[in-house]
């Protein structure tokens, strides 16, 4: 099969600029995010978070979850006190609140083309840092388009 030249060149630059391009916020990772996505709901349901929790909702080792609660801390997306607890800042849930809007968008997008919720779920989890604003805006827009013209 043979590929148009220009189309492939495209194609390799765009996933460079993926690949090499600069985040809105470069200090913080898609890691960091889940953190923070973790921290913010378990607030959400309990009022509070442990690094115990957080480590066995991330799968993670405690002494990995220290370590990244203190970057979160030092970086101002929470407020860590040894043997206290978390309390993120306003950075923090604003952050973990766009992630999970994010979350949300993404696994309603999935479940309207038939993917099952638990498949939707992780997959919108996979995917969910990695959407430029415009396309999230984008599918924001049909998906209210759909439900609210549900003969689609």
């Amino acid at each position: 099969m043979k590929v148009d030249s220009d189309a492939g060149i495209n194609r390799l630059e765009s996933i460079r600029d993926a690949h090499t391009g600069k985040k809105e916020n470069e200090d913080r990772t898609d890691r960091m995010e889940d953190y923070l996505e973790v921290i913010y709901e378990l607030v959400q349901q309990k009022g509070y978070a442990t690094t115990i929790d957080i480590s066995q909702y991330l799968n993670v080792s405690s002494p990995s979850v220290t370590k990244m609660v203190k970057r979160l801390d030092e970086t101002g997306y929470l407020k860590y006190e040894k043997y206290r607890g978390i309390c993120l800042t306003q950075q923090g849930i604003d952050v973990a609140m766009n992630i999970h809007q994010r979350h949300s968008l993404l696994a309603e997008f999935l479940k309207i083309i038939g993917v099952d919720e638990d498949i939707a779920n992780k997959d919108a989890e996979g995917i969910e840092h990695h959407l430029h604003p415009q396309t999230l805006k984008k599918l924001e827009e049909f998906v209210k388009i759909v439900k609210n013209n549900h003969e689609l």
